[in-house]
């Protein structure tokens, strides 16, 4: 499974891409762990303060082009071994 990070999420684990190895009927949680065994840095930021089982708000993951907390099962959404995820803040030009 492979991870792209965006903006100050990339700018934290201080990478923007990397691979993790999951086990078959992983899950976007599982993914998510993965995530953040690899930097710990990141839960703050990425979990919302007052549910553990919740992103912040103003984050988006998508899982290919799906995002699992809107169109699917959220934490319990399978993650294909050769899936992509991405997780980015919101964007804002002027």
């Amino acid at each position: 499974m492979h991870w792209k990070l965006f903006a100050t999420i990339a700018e934290t684990a201080g990478e923007r891409e990397f691979t993790v190895d999951l086990d078959d009927g992983a899950t976007v949680g599982d993914a998510l762990d993965a995530l953040f065994e690899r930097h710990p840095e990141l839960r703050e930021p990425v979990l919302d303060d007052s549910d553990d089982e919740m992103l912040r708000e103003h984050l988006t993951l998508l899982c290919g082009e799906t995002d699992p907390f809107i169109d699917g099962a959220g934490f319990s959404e399978p993650v294909a071994a050769d899936e992509t995820l991405a997780l980015f803040p919101p964007v804002s030009g002027g």
